[in-house]
């Protein structure tokens, strides 16, 4: 029965060499122009032969040592002498002969590695092979800053991050320099993705969808900018009024975010309270979006959400701020207790919220309760959604006010509600 086991076994390994060599012979030979074709090695089964004579080879190297590595020897002398015929004419390009290789030594990666490792291998080179023109046109729309922002988060986040030390700077702050830099991660992460998404993946996003990922960004940021294009657009103003409130019901989900990954121990209980204000904010967006006439929108909305995240500027001032609000919360609630946090919290909306959140989701301070924080991250919601309102009403088209006005009415009104069931 072992036998008959180890046999299946065999079987499954040389049937799926075969069958991964014939795919990537497919994928090659479909996707080179026809005038190149004369410059492959080969069709669809000289790939699948490929994969054969590796699985034969690697098999037959348990009685003659060496034989599989042999064969991969003459194989790349094989392809370097194709290769250079091919370069004399003019024609140049790896990819195939890489690939080819990568056929032969399948039939080991199958045995040495865990078998998902293997198919996850064998999908990742169909799908590279596959979207070959969507890489090159991905490739296109980078720019050097773009290759330098992503280093900044590579060495904020896997090197920076894991060397620095988890200890208090000053006796009794209850600050030290890891959940500083946690908390610098976190926000950039988040910023980053919204940057990601309006760059590559919606760079023709309409104007909602814009103002959702500018929320994911920034909605305080994504406020300004689009109050001051509300004065452009003559037809639809309150259009831009939609937006704006859209952008704030991604803040709600930014917020709960952060709530989870800081403290996800309370983040069941103020789930509701965040999807209430998610669903108010949104259908306040729909509800204004629907009393305009429908008009295309020209505007140009390349400012929204396209900043740089990780500029160097900023998490130099979220460092301070979080340091500054630590400092205050702490002394607050050891001096003043609940209302002295409550007043805190309020006159924190009228800054950057981000960094109060933080302190007090990372539960650094003792006597703290979950309604305590709940209340104080709702609190500093609703006074800095007062403050996007007043930069809205006063940097946008006159004719947005009274819908600024009953927007942000709405929602700071059910966050008010929602405070006295807290």
């Amino acid at each position: 029965m072992s036998a008959l086991t180890g046999n299946n076994e065999l079987i499954i390994q040389l049937l799926i060499s075969a069958i991964f060599g014939f795919l990537c012979g497919m994928e090659v030979y479909t996707k080179t122009p026809l005038e190149d074709r004369k410059y492959l090695f080969g069709t669809e089964r000289t790939f699948a032969f490929t994969a054969l004579l590796g699985f034969i080879l690697l098999k037959a190297s348990a009685v003659v040592p060496y034989l599989y590595v042999t064969g991969f020897v003459i194989l790349t002398l094989f392809y370097l002498v194709h290769y250079y015929r091919k370069t004399a004419n003019g024609a140049y390009g790896l990819t195939i002969i890489v690939v080819a290789l990568l056929v032969y030594t399948f039939p080991l990666i199958i045995q040495i590695f865990p078998f998902w490792l293997a198919m996850l291998l064998l999908t990742l080179i169909l799908v590279l092979l596959e979207t070959k023109d969507k890489i090159k046109a991905f490739a296109d729309k980078l720019y050097m800053d773009d290759y330098l922002t992503l280093s900044k988060f590579v060495i904020l986040t896997c090197v920076l991050l894991p060397l620095i030390p988890d200890k208090e700077i000053i006796e009794g702050l209850p600050v030290s320099p890891y959940k500083l830099w946690l908390a610098i991660v976190a926000i950039s992460a988040i910023s980053y993705l919204g940057y990601i998404l309006r760059k590559f993946v919606f760079p023709k996003a309409g104007l909602i969808l814009t103002a959702l990922i500018g929320g994911l960004y920034s909605s305080t940021a994504t406020t300004f900018i689009l109050a001051k294009k509300s004065k452009e657009e003559l037809e639809a103003p309150n259009h831009y009024v939609a937006a704006i409130i859209a952008a704030t019901s991604l803040m709600f989900i930014r917020v709960f975010v952060l709530v989870v990954v800081f403290n996800p121990s309370i983040a069941m209980h103020v789930l509701p309270f965040f999807a209430i204000m998610v669903g108010v904010s949104a259908a306040t967006s729909f509800f204004i979006y629907r009393l305009s006439p429908h008009v295309a929108q020209q505007q140009d909305l390349t400012q929204v959400a396209h900043q740089n995240p990780l500029e160097l500027r900023v998490a130099i001032v979220f460092g301070v701020l979080y340091i500054v609000f630590s400092l205050l919360t702490k002394y607050t609630i050891q001096y003043f207790g609940n209302n002295g946090l409550n007043a805190l919290s309020f006159v924190v909306g009228l800054t950057d919220i981000d960094p109060f959140l933080l302190n007090i989701f990372q539960g650094k301070y003792t006597g703290l309760s979950i309604g305590m924080v709940t209340a104080a991250t709702f609190q500093a919601i609703a006074s800095n959604n007062i403050l996007k309102m007043i930069y809205a009403m006063t940097l946008g088209e006159k004719r947005t006010r009274k819908y600024l006005l009953l927007g942000f009415g709405i929602i700071i009104a059910c966050n008010l509600l929602l405070l006295l069931f807290i």
